[in-house]
């Protein structure tokens, strides 16, 4: 009884603090793109004495959460790591697993009707089944107004400069151009318009949770200016709360582009 009563008024106290903190935080200097490193899905399942594949789901789940909470403010884009080249080198009963959840939170994004979701990472490393769910999302949700949604399965960030670099060359040969004239005149624009975000505004803002403070090849490209915020608590806690404190301590800091 008495540990029901702490829990009712802990998360009482916690919406109070988070209406606080979303009533002092001007929306409009939100950040355009935000990356986000849903890192701690297995780490939360061991905590709570559930199962890998438990993890998995309730990450998945609080994707939505995020993506609604994005919505309320001027977030144009938001781009989820989901599955990492690293996590294709798992025993290939982990791997199933977590691609089918990865495949299941892709398919829900896209039937939800509210966004936009593109795949940024190497497509020919995944099963084909993975494919055509990532296809098929594409397909039924690119024209939609709303946030667009980068889904990063299959992602690595030394391998999208690799594959940027790559067809790169590749086009400029058909152009009849020699790798001399290519090297001569190369600018970092090209790189740019051949990596997978190509198009879209750099990152503003990149998240990672569970408390590890690096970024493990995320976005090494564009994040280039971004800002940092690395969170305590894992993915499938993460909390409106501690999404607003990052908007918070965002919006706190000068951002110089530079040293």
């Amino acid at each position: 009884m008495r540990n029901r009563l702490y829990e009712t008024l802990r998360r009482l106290a916690v919406r109070l603090y988070a209406r606080r903190v979303e009533g002092r935080l001007d929306t409009a200097g939100a950040p355009k793109h935000i990356g986000v490193i849903l890192d701690g899905n297995r780490r939360w399942a061991k905590a709570s004495g559930g199962r890998t594949q438990q993890g998995y789901e309730a990450g998945a789940a609080k994707i939505r959460e995020l993506l609604g909470w994005c919505a309320e403010t001027d977030v144009e884009v938001v781009t989820l790591w989901l599955l990492s080249t690293d996590n294709l080198n798992r025993e290939p009963a982990q791997l199933e697993v977590l691609l089918s959840v990865v495949e299941g939170a892709v398919r829900d994004l896209a039937e939800d009707g509210r966004w936009r979701v593109h795949h940024v990472g190497a497509a020919e490393a995944l099963p084909e089944r993975t494919r055509k769910v990532l296809r098929e999302a594409e397909d039924l949700a690119g024209d939609r107004d709303g946030i667009l949604v980068n889904v990063a399965v299959g992602y690595g960030g030394r391998q999208e400069i690799t594959d940027a670099v790559r067809s790169l060359l590749a086009k400029r040969a058909v152009e009849g151009q020699s790798l001399a004239e290519v090297a001569e005149g190369l600018t970092v624009e090209d790189i740019s318009e051949h990596l997978y975000t190509r198009g879209q505004p750099d990152p503003d803002l990149v998240i990672r949770t569970s408390g590890e403070q690096r970024l493990s090849g995320f976005m090494l490209w564009q994040s280039a200016h971004s800002e940092y915020y690395f969170c305590e608590v894992y993915w499938p806690a993460f909390r409106k709360v501690d999404f607003l404190r990052a908007l918070r301590d965002y919006a706190a800091r000068h951002r110089r582009y530079g040293v």
